[in-house]
């Protein structure tokens, strides 16, 4: 048979196993066809679907060959074409799975020979063409293995060399999970005493612990080890599930009993430390006793320096640290990098995503009048139980936790209900609330608008740290074949680690206060699960946690971004698709539950923060916001409008007067970006001058004001852009000076005044053609009074057109 008319199959087959075969690498040294990611699923609308089509984007990737140095150690890849392509056609695929296993070769094959890329840099050149017969040997890799990683000594060898733990049942780790254990074990092994590792949640940071912790108890590298969580069902989840296999030598401590005859040991923070001396059993441990302590969600608490797993590390300070989080830094100040060090890896949500291991998702985000604008109650407002409201502004900082307002809570409600009823009524939900009293009234609130609540009181739980009536339908919430409870009211014991692998609603009400919250509470829906119909979910956001804390590098973006008008439903369209115990809950404030016999009144009651309860206070939907993406990922359309233009007009007015108030104000103003700056510090910034208008992204926040406050007729920026082109505003300037300013009015276009006016902007491209900066300003204009002058004449003329009269 002609060779060129072979597939790619056969080309394995034929030429390349062979090829590796007489190189000496046995059947057990090398694999084909090795899988390493799902193939990404993509939503359209409700309906979702994996792409199983490994040639489509985002489609699953697989390896042809993958050889390992050691059963745990990949060393190369290779990739094979038909004998129609050249020998390195394959290089670039190669070199990418290559990376994704952190294997140090990549190889690619025609058939007829090989191209070799060594990605340690120790060889040169870098890539060489070997013939069919030529195909490297193990006893050639592996020294430059050995090299590349710094692993030398013989002890560090025989620890990298302990293979992982299987249990005949095909269970492995994916690609990243080796990757991550493998580094993990690397740098153990060349010394290193303090090792970070940042995998999403729900990528496996449990699985990927006890195989690091296998290979070193199995290699005798460490013989007494300390895991610790934040919460009980964690440690009883991780005993039962990944670290069943170490049996009669895993001991969990309870009772505050210490146990010194085990080699594994599982605790919570809570259970080994406390303020008093007696509580901190640990103590009663020698500090050499143990040799590896693996502490699970390690921002839990903070990465503070009196957080509790520093205690606890820093009195086994002889022993190896390993941290697991999927946020790594909790503000500018507090990062576990502080203490860690850099994570030796980085598996994010959006790899995940992208992967085909984690569940893309929606947002859908709901803000009320009071929520845009905020409330400030009229002089003399006492709320239902006779307590004087502070006369001050409430914004959603202050909703259900300093102010309630009654309506509010049930507008949340029946859009939960509503989004449900339109989709699925059993799908498991988490509504996260500020405190226990808010999730009581938020389960009250969806009691009396779900029909199914009545017949069953299971539908609707609240779970949080002061019911224990609640805390015992855990088990059953997260029970992928328990069908209740449906939805789940708490606020903060559902915000790490409980793995409720169903979830396809999560719902925000909550003040979330960090990042490391946020991604934690967003963790909760990140599991997929085909086999229940669980291929993304959804985040419904009422309180603007999703644009506070958006992190696109690690979350990678959702697939749709949606806000209803009222009326709408609160579902996305179709067509706007495109083709995730610990600290204890704070208890309700006061000394009795809010609307209770003894509300508390306008004093503090020994120490509880003042609530006051509104069940007076209309609230309505106020923003709405359509976003999505296409199919490569990239947002293609913005439609943002807010019922609130009387308020905002009258804000408006207050500040400028009339129109011809505003029209000197605006021409006087030396920089324009100044009138915008006071308009913000005033409670108009620009976002919710362009939320005010249905095309409001496409206006100059000249045109804002001006149609907003003043009823005229706007211009778009890119409308003043092209009148400005027509009239010949600058012939007076030489051929580079008009190029540079021609730019400047497509930037104005682009984005708007606030752009030209910042000499930064000259630092970009395209301007980067014309030179520096103070090339383009001292060369091109003569200085830098006459570029500034310039930039002022394009202002002038781009409000030169506007006829705006009083209206």
């Amino acid at each position: 048979m002609d060779k060129f008319q072979l597939s790619e199959r056969d080309i394995c087959t034929k030429f390349i196993t062979p090829a590796i075969q007489q190189a000496g690498w046995q059947h057990h040294q090398f694999r084909e066809e090795v899988k390493l990611t799902d193939g990404r699923v993509m939503v359209r609308g409700q309906l979702a679907a994996r792409i199983k089509n490994p040639d489509a984007k985002g489609g699953p990737k697989r390896a042809d060959f993958v050889l390992y140095a050691r059963p745990s150690v990949p060393i190369a890849v290779v990739e094979a074409k038909q004998a129609k392509f050249s020998v390195g056609h394959g290089m670039q695929q190669a070199l990418a799975y290559a990376e994704m296993i952190d294997a140090p070769f990549a190889i690619s094959s025609n058939g007829d020979g090989f191209l070799i890329h060594d990605r340690t840099g120790i060889t040169q050149p870098t890539e060489r063409e070997l013939k069919l017969g030529e195909f490297p040997a193990l006893e050639d890799l592996w020294p430059l293995y050995q090299q590349w990683k710094g692993l030398s000594a013989p002890e560090a060898v025989k620890l990298i060399e302990q293979p992982l733990y299987t249990d005949g049942s095909g269970r492995e780790p994916r690609y990243y999970q080796r990757v991550a254990i493998n580094r993990a074990v690397e740098a153990i092994a060349k010394g290193q005493q303090r090792v970070l590792l940042v995998m999403a949640t729900g990528t496996g940071k449990t699985y990927t612990a006890f195989q690091i912790i296998w290979r070193m108890w199995k290699a005798k590298a460490k013989k007494r080890i300390l895991f610790l969580a934040d919460r009980n069902i964690l440690v009883d989840q991780t005993m039962q599930q990944d670290f069943a296999p170490f049996g009669e030598v895993m001991h969990k401590v309870t009772n505050r009993e210490i146990k010194k005859n085990y080699e594994i040991y599982l605790a919570l923070y809570q259970a080994v430390t406390g303020k008093e001396e007696w509580k901190q059993i640990y103590k009663q441990f020698p500090a050499d006793f143990f040799d590896l302590v693996v502490v699970d969600e390690c921002h839990r608490g903070s990465a503070a320096d009196d957080s509790a797993w520093r205690e606890v590390l820093e009195y086994f300070n002889s022993a190896t640290h390993i941290g697991l989080t999927a946020t790594p830094k909790e503000t500018k100040e507090v990062s576990n990098i502080t203490y860690f060090g850099d994570p030796i890896y980085v598996y994010s949500l959006k790899q995940g995503i992208e992967d085909g291991f984690l569940a893309p998702y929606k947002v859908i985000r709901i803000a009320t009048d009071l929520d845009a604008i905020g409330y400030t109650p009229e002089k003399g407002k006492v709320d239902k139980h006779g307590q004087a409201v502070e006369q001050r502004q409430f914004n959603t900082k202050d909703f259900d936790r300093t102010l309630v307002l009654e309506k509010r809570t049930q507008l949340v409600a029946s859009k939960v209900w509503e989004y449900l009823k339109a989709t699925d009524p059993m799908a498991k939900t988490i509504v996260f609330c500020d405190d226990q009293d808010h999730a009581e009234r938020m389960r009250q609130e969806l009691v009396k608008l779900i029909p199914a609540a009545a017949s069953n009181r299971r539908y609707v739980m609240r779970i949080t740290g002061d019911d224990n009536e609640g805390k015992a339908q855990l088990s059953y919430f997260i029970d992928n074949d328990e069908p209740f409870p449906v939805i789940a009211t708490t606020s903060k014991l559902l915000t790490t680690g409980v793995d409720a692998k169903t979830c396809k609603l999560i719902v925000l009400d909550q003040n979330i206060n960090s990042m490391t919250e946020f991604k934690q509470i967003i963790g909760r829906g990140t599991r997929l699960r085909e086999d229940y119909q669980k291929l993304y979910f959804t985040i419904m956001d009422f309180k603007g946690a999703t644009r506070l804390f958006a992190d696109p590098d690690f979350d990678g973006e959702p697939v749709v971004i949606y806000e209803p008008e009222p009326g709408d439903p609160v579902i996305p369209p179709d067509d706007i698709n495109p083709p995730t115990t610990c600290e204890p809950e704070s208890p309700p404030y006061g000394p009795s539950p809010i609307g209770g016999d003894d509300a508390p009144t306008g004093e503090d009651n020994g120490g509880g923060r003042i609530k006051y309860v509104l069940d007076d206070v209309n609230v309505r939907l106020a923003v709405e916001r359509s976003q999505y993406l296409n199919a490569d990922g990239k947002l293609i359309t913005e439609d943002y409008r807010v019922l609130l233009k009387d308020d905002i007009k009258k804000m408006l007015r207050a500040e400028f007067g009339t129109m011809s108030d505003f029209l000197r104000r605006w021409g006087s103003a030396e920089r324009k970006q100044a009138v915008l700056e006071e308009l913000a510090e005033h409670g108009v910034p620009l976002i919710i001058l362009q939320q005010a208008v249905a095309n409001g992204s496409e206006l100059d926040a000249f045109d804002l004001v001006a149609h907003v406050a003043f009823d005229q007729k706007p211009l778009t920026r890119r409308e003043r852009a092209d009148n400005v082109k027509k009239r010949n505003v600058f012939g007076k300037y030489g051929e580079q000076a008009r190029a540079v300013l021609g730019a400047l009015l497509e930037k104005f276009a682009d984005h708007g005044v606030q752009d030209i006016e910042d000499a930064k902007v000259l630092e970009l491209p395209p301007f980067d053609q014309f030179g520096s900066k103070t090339q383009i300003r001292r060369g091109i204009f003569g200085s830098v009074e006459k570029y500034t002058q310039a930039v002022h004449e394009l202002e002038q003329a781009l409000y030169d057109n506007s006829e705006q009269k009083e209206a």
